[in-house]
């Protein structure tokens, strides 16, 4: 029996519209949704980039303003991709109409959206879903699998880092991430919110208390030229400067709900590093350790190995049996960074079928939001800070 077709409706064509659109294109090639994605029209306000973005990616046409891509009746999920200003305005719509929401993290610029975010989702009861696509790469939904086994016994520590490069230099332009009025935070919730929400997803439990620090290294730089639509973290400067509003590095601690300790930071000043996305997790009988940078291996220490026998092995999450690797090629032949979001569609289109809304849903998002606000509290106040549970 052919299987039913859902209308994708993408707004946003830069990086992550490359991202999704790709994950579309290529979810049925290696997985069997319950739902087959049509790539209806892809949404953006520069027509000339929009539409060569529509072409480039696949996309059946394009549409230059949201309310009309809501509106239409081909369309059955709105996947919104865009700044993040503009999350609460279209997944609200979206959700109005009564359509599946799939949403780029994170969910609002703030808690405050967040919840209202929420609240269209459930008071409309439509399938919901924020793209924190590291919960689906193999190695760590391994690591959750593990921990949910008990392999790890009791968690003591969940260690984090996120760091990058892309804004090292001085000269790199003022692009819409390090505007707080359209990012609403610079790297706390650009690459911060990934590894808090990983924290959260693999130990099971939310991070209640929090103590952190923001800080910006750059305060003005040159403002940036037209864009040209690139589907990358590229851009050309002016000669004219204005003012950076967001952090360039955060770091905090906090407990968990079960007791664990978490340690984070994300920068995206650490020279050398292009995408250190990192975590190590100490648990009473071993841990576990990854690394993005080398996305298809899971350090693995078992400390009820013979005392003569014991260290670091190194799992390689290319087998069948491992959680979405057996997709995907014979043992060994490893996948990349779009893998994860061709697995987060392929459970969003589940999920859309079954009118069940896949983890993370937007409680999690907003739970998140809960945290990076009291992170930005606790750097305003220094002091520790009670994160809200929803």
């Amino acid at each position: 029996m052919a299987k039913k077709e859902v209308g994708i409706g993408l707004i946003g064509y830069a990086f992550m519209g490359k991202t999704h659109s790709n994950a579309y294109r290529q979810v049925t090639r290696f997985f069997d949704p319950e739902a087959t994605p049509v790539l209806r029209a892809i949404c953006g306000r520069n027509e000339e980039n929009v539409r060569r973005a529509a072409n480039d990616f696949g996309w059946q046409g394009y549409e230059t303003d949201y309310r009309k891509l809501i509106e239409r009746d081909d369309i059955d999920i709105i996947d919104v991709s865009s700044p993040g200003n503009e999350h609460l305005p279209m997944a609200v719509a979206a959700a109005q109409a009564g359509k599946t929401v799939f949403c780029e993290k994170p969910l609002g610029n703030n808690l405050t959206e967040a919840k209202q975010m929420l609240e269209a989702a459930e008071s409309n009861k439509v399938v919901n879903m924020v793209c924190f696509n590291y919960r689906r790469v193999p190695a760590i939904a391994l690591a959750k699998k593990m921990i949910e086994n008990g392999d790890l016994g009791k968690i003591y520590h969940f260690r984090a880092r996120y760091l990058q490069d892309w804004i090292a230099d001085p000269n790199f332009p003022l692009v819409w991430r390090l505007q707080k009025e359209i990012a609403g935070s610079g790297t706390l919730g650009d690459i911060g919110a990934h590894i808090l929400d990983l924290g959260q997803f693999l130990l099971g439990s939310n991070l209640h208390t929090v103590c952190g620090t923001t800080h910006t290294f750059i305060k003005q730089r040159p403002l940036q030229a037209a864009s040209t639509g690139t589907a990358g973290l590229a851009a050309n400067a002016t000669s004219e400067m204005g003012e950076v509003t967001v952090d360039d590095a955060t770091a905090f601690m906090g407990y968990f709900g079960n007791g664990a300790m978490g340690v984070f930071e994300a920068s995206r000043f650490a020279v050398g590093r292009k995408n250190f996305n990192t975590f190590e997790i100490n648990g009473e009988k071993g841990s576990v350790s990854f690394n993005f940078e080398r996305m298809n291996e899971l350090e693995y220490f078992n400390n009820e190995d013979p005392e003569d026998r014991r260290g670091f092995r190194t799992i390689y999450a290319t087998e069948a049996s491992q959680p979405y690797a057996g997709a995907y090629w014979p043992p060994g032949h490893i996948i990349g960074y779009e893998h994860s979001f061709i697995n987060t569609v392929y459970d969003l289109l589940n999920g859309h079928a079954s009118g069940q809304s896949p983890h993370p849903d937007f409680r999690a998002g907003a739970q998140v939001n809960a945290a990076l606000d009291a992170v930005e509290q606790s750097s305003e106040t220094k002091t520790w800070v009670e994160i809200e549970q929803l």
